[in-house]
């Protein structure tokens, strides 16, 4: 047996060992209490918030946009008579 498989086969028994044993249980349980428990807060995914951030980009651009034509807009209309 060459150094490959034996390390191949050594990992797949570990996490054969660790699919099978009480910790893959407690690890279960607690992501499902954590997820409960951020469930009740006022969280959002990242997904969610990175969406809003791209929004909130594209308004503040648009904002300066608008800001630059009301300037050029009054500037227009103080230098009528």
């Amino acid at each position: 047996m060459d150094k490959t498989n034996f390390f191949q086969n050594f990992q797949a028994r570990i996490n054969q060992a660790l699919e099978n044993s009480p910790a893959r249980d407690i690890e279960k349980n607690v992501k499902a209490m954590m997820t409960q428990g951020l469930a009740r807060l006022d969280v959002v995914t990242r997904e969610e918030f990175d969406i809003q951030a791209q929004v909130l980009a594209k308004t503040r651009a648009r904002l300066e946009q608008l800001e630059a034509r009301v300037a050029e807009l009054e500037a227009a209309f103080k230098d009528r008579p």
